[in-house]
């Protein structure tokens, strides 16, 4: 028992001793531990919050850099703090000084220097004192110019910290619509008023809308449009009142003096000084009636000489042939075409080029016999109709007395001018016993004596006729062909010369013949211009044309050649609206095309349509730019939205230097005025090279495509939408 208790005793020793033994050396208390964990885990959520802060400015950093607008955050002393690389890319030219903790002052300052500002030019201090103290005007929203030309819109406002967090957006583009809005709207000679949509106020008138209707300007601005109404009705963009407008409905005004006045509107909507509106183009129905009234006593009469024109000339005619075949007298008809006319225009202008003409009439008039008859067919040419005839050598007689007299110089504003003329001989009955077949074989005769030999006449023969037969069996052809409605549009693309993607196509005109084939527009347009055919069937083009382009994609334009003798109808503006309602194609995706022998005539009618037509939305184009001799002052007479270079200009571009000069001239030339610039007839790739070098807009021709069937089309638009954007394959 003791012995237990002994050794009991000894292992309870060794328990105690290994106890003291496994002690630390030295030992912390209690409240040391405690301390020493606090700071570690202190410590660890420091480190935790710094690494979740530097998370959060890299997750705030990429979510500002995939904005479209430039985003800076600066301090509460104006440091940089943050930025986006729009930012950096819309101040590119001192983005190496963007730093943190830099001064907006002095990177200011630098840009000011360097002249990055245009605006600070001999006041800089002051410049930038304005700036600083704009920085901490809540809400101030201010523009800015680059010294590149780029107009930024900036809008600071202060953090609750005191900082700044500013946005910059780009408006260079916003400024160059409004410009040419402005353009447009301010010198567009068709009365405009820019009224407000949610109270009818008007808020913006044009000069023509004030000197047409009186009013001052501060007189629109306290009227709404229902004041100028004579009747109470609803405004023309309502849905109902459009409808009724599309179908001829017209609206009466009072102008200031209390004249009533009958008007057509074509209204679009847009936005105004921030504000929802709607512009009305204002078409004085009153005055074109008048005008047509002029046209109608004008019918029978040319305007420049007032000599009967070809109409009345037919009708004198027919009496001269009625009483000569009763007998053994002929009739001859002379049509007298004068020499290098259009070299007189281009050189002394037209107001010499007018003056001529009526002395050209003077002269033929005083030569003939009272009984003769005179008219004038077109502008330089001229018929006269002599009866009592009996053998072709009196004809001869009375063309050497024409072409004598006509030779005389003429003084006309200080210049000696010499000009000469040809002409072409028909004799009734042999060459044609009636008024329309004798003018074709004398028109005939004409052309055969300008080719021969200038300054000579000729007579009808037989072989004209058999090539007048050819003419007129292709337009009793065409006339069936437009009526079956067999023509069809092809389409060539316009190709964006920088990101190879299709811009638009150009409709041209195909004619699929059942026996000769595809017969050439240059066989066929022609005839359709001078029989008048060219009216219905550019309508019919337009209209298909649009028809097509409705089921193309929303950025894909058409474009569609006008003929000038389209504009003479009187009835564009309405084929054009018709075609885009009917079709539901937006203005803004149909380009019209002319050319510069429209403006030759400088007519108001035709000035008024091209400005109503843009007032639509519709896109003007002017085609075969350089071709003319008064290219640029066409510029000055209408605000194009496209200049097209013609292919002659293109031809073998890369090997001729001038034509380089050319192109780069009418670039830049399109770049100052806000245009798009197209070059037409690109064949290689050398053509191309050098278009893209000199900053060329657009592109068209064989090289990227001919044109093509609308199915065809169809398919290749599909095609582009499935390729890369980065890498839009050129047109095969």
């Amino acid at each position: 028992m003791g012995s237990r208790k002994t050794k009991k005793r000894k292992q309870d020793a060794l328990v105690r001793a290994g106890r003291k033994a496994r002690k630390p050396r030295f030992a912390c208390a209690p409240r040391d531990l405690v301390e020493r964990d606090e700071v570690l885990r202190s410590r660890a959520e420091a480190e935790a919050a710094i690494a979740e802060a530097r998370k959060s400015h890299e997750r705030l950093r990429q979510a500002i850099d995939i904005l479209p607008q430039g985003i800076v955050f600066l301090d509460a002393e104006g440091r940089y703090v943050l930025w986006n690389k729009k930012y950096a890319e819309i101040y590119s030219k001192t983005a190496d000084l963007f730093e943190e903790g830099a001064r907006l002052e002095d990177t200011l300052r630098i840009g000011v220097a360097r002249g990055d500002y245009p605006e600070a030019a001999g006041h800089e201090d002051e410049w930038i004192a304005e700036r600083l103290q704009k920085l901490y005007q809540p809400g101030a929203r201010h523009e800015q110019k680059l010294s590149d030309g780029r107009v930024i819109l900036i809008d600071e406002r202060l953090t609750d910290d005191g900082g700044v967090v500013g946005l910059r957006v780009d408006i260079t583009e916003l400024k160059q619509r409004e410009a040419s809005f402005r353009l447009l709207f301010d010198g567009n000679p068709v009365p405009m008023i820019v009224c407000a949509l949610d109270d009818e106020r008007i808020i913006a008138v044009n000069d023509a809308a004030v000197a047409h209707y009186g009013y001052s300007r501060a007189e629109f601005e306290r009227l709404k449009i229902r004041s100028l109404q004579a009747f109470d009705s609803e405004p023309p963009w309502t849905a109902d009142a459009a409808g009724e407008e599309q179908a001829g409905r017209t609206w009466k005004h009072v102008k200031a003096d209390g004249t009533l006045i009958d008007l057509a509107i074509y209204s679009r909507e847009l936005t105004y000084a921030e504000r929802p509106a709607v512009l009305l183009a204002l078409m004085d129905i009153t005055e074109r009636k008048r005008a047509e009234a002029r046209l109608a006593f004008m019918a029978q009469h040319d305007t420049l000489t007032g000599l009967p024109n070809r109409s009345l000339l037919r009708q004198q005619m027919d009496e001269m042939l009625l009483h000569t075949r009763r007998g053994a007298e002929k009739v001859a008809l002379l049509m007298l075409g004068l020499d290098n006319f259009k070299a007189v225009n281009d050189t002394l202008g037209h107001a010499v080029g007018d003056k001529l003409l009526r002395g050209v009439a003077k002269r033929l008039r005083s030569t003939l016999r009272e009984e003769d008859a005179l008219a004038r067919l077109n502008s330089d040419e001229f018929a006269i109709v002599q009866g009592g005839l009996t053998r072709p050598e009196d004809a001869v007689m009375l063309a050497k007395r024409l072409l004598e007299a006509i030779a005389d110089p003429y003084l006309l504003d200080g210049h000696s001018v010499v000009i000469g003329a040809s002409i072409g001989i028909a004799m009734s009955p042999g060459d044609g016993d009636d008024s329309e077949k004798l003018l074709k074989s004398a028109d005939m005769a004409l052309s055969r004596a300008k080719l021969d030999a200038r300054g000579t006449f000729a007579f009808f023969e037989a072989a004209l006729d058999a090539k007048a037969q050819s003419r007129r069996k292709t337009e009793v052809e065409l006339r069936d062909a437009i009526q079956n409605d067999v023509l069809r549009p092809y389409y060539q693309p316009l190709i964006d010369l920088q990101s190879g993607r299709i811009t638009g196509f150009e409709a041209l005109v195909r004619w699929p013949h059942a026996e000769r084939g595809m017969v050439s527009p240059a066989e066929f347009i022609p005839v359709a211009e001078d029989t008048g055919l060219i009216n219905p069937l550019g309508g019919q083009m337009l209209r298909r044309a649009c028809l097509d382009a409705a089921a193309w994609p929303d950025d894909v334009r058409v474009a569609v050649n006008l003929s000038p003798l389209q504009f003479r109808s009187g009835n564009l503006l309405s084929v054009v609206t018709d075609a885009l309602k009917h079709s539901g194609l937006p203005p803004r995706r149909l380009e019209l095309e002319i050319t510069e022998t429209l403006l030759l005539e400088k007519s108001a009618q035709v000035l008024a349509t091209l400005h109503a037509l843009r007032a639509l939305g519709v896109r003007i184009s002017m085609d075969d730019f350089g071709t003319g001799y008064s290219s640029l002052s066409y510029l000055r007479s209408f605000p194009f939205d496209k200049i097209k270079i013609d292919q002659s200009f293109v031809r073998d571009l890369g090997a001729n230097r001038e034509a380089q000069a050319i192109i780069r001239s009418i670039v830049s030339l399109g770049k100052s005025l806000g245009v798009t610039i197209t070059a037409e007839g690109v064949e290689t790739e050398a053509e191309l090279s050098c278009l893209r070098a000199e900053g060329c807009h657009e592109g068209q021709g064989f090289l990227f495509s001919k044109a093509r069937p609308h199915a065809e089309i169809v398919s290749l638009l599909a095609a582009q939408r499935g390729i890369d954007g980065d890498h839009a394959a050129m047109v095969a």
